[in-house]
């Protein structure tokens, strides 16, 4: 069975449109413990596959909002044990690499991306040197806890995002309210073509 975690509702009205008879949708909620248990409740009902699309933040100043891309690693950029055991930020313990592997194998006219994910939608500049040091173009607040449980569980996950909004071209928090309209419409054409080759 393939599964789709969806943080927004608003998110899931864009996929709903291209869903198989099959598929099962999961709608989270925000943040990384609502995606998290929603990925693990998809799996323990017996999905085989975990998708998560929905709209997302860009650091790349090529981005552009409405740009698409595939993730094929993610982090949780918020996760430090920097001061307990000098680890990198993002390692978990018994872990040696911040990332989470995620499914690539669709959609190649899409770039790829690292996401970073944290519990935090602001537009503080604080965070912006972790992200760059973590190579992250895309953040959002789900992705690296959905991938982290579908490592767990040995399943695999692939994650399409849409831009909402790009650093340095004026606030991000106002970029996302004024173009979520026109990234969830560039997400639902994106899913018509990823979904298909998926």
């Amino acid at each position: 069975m393939r599964a789709f975690v969806i943080a927004m509702e608003s998110e899931a009205a864009a996929v709903r449109p291209h869903l198989r008879p099959d598929d099962r949708l999961f709608v989270s909620g925000i943040g990384k413990v609502n995606a998290a248990a929603a990925t693990q409740r998809a799996i323990d009902a017996g999905a085989t596959e975990i998708w998560n699309a929905g709209v997302a933040g860009g650091f790349d100043p090529a981005q552009a909002v409405g740009d698409a891309c595939v993730i094929d690693r993610a982090v949780e950029y918020d996760f430090d044990l920097v001061e307990v055991n000098g680890t990198r930020i993002g390692v978990h313990n018994e872990r040696t690499t911040p990332y989470f592997a995620c499914v690539a194998d669709f959609a190649p006219e899409l770039p790829r991306a690292t996401l970073a994910t944290g519990d935090r939608f602001s537009d503080s500049d604080a965070d912006l040197a972790t992200l760059a040091d973590l190579a992250a173009t895309v953040r959002d607040m789900e992705g690296a806890a959905i991938a982290h449980v579908c490592e767990t569980n040995c399943v695999p996950c692939r994650i399409v995002k849409c831009l909402s909004d790009v650093h340095g071209k004026g606030s991000m928090t106002g970029q996302y309210r004024d173009n979520l309209v026109r990234a969830l419409a560039a997400l639902s054409a994106t899913l018509a073509t990823a979904l298909r080759a998926g």
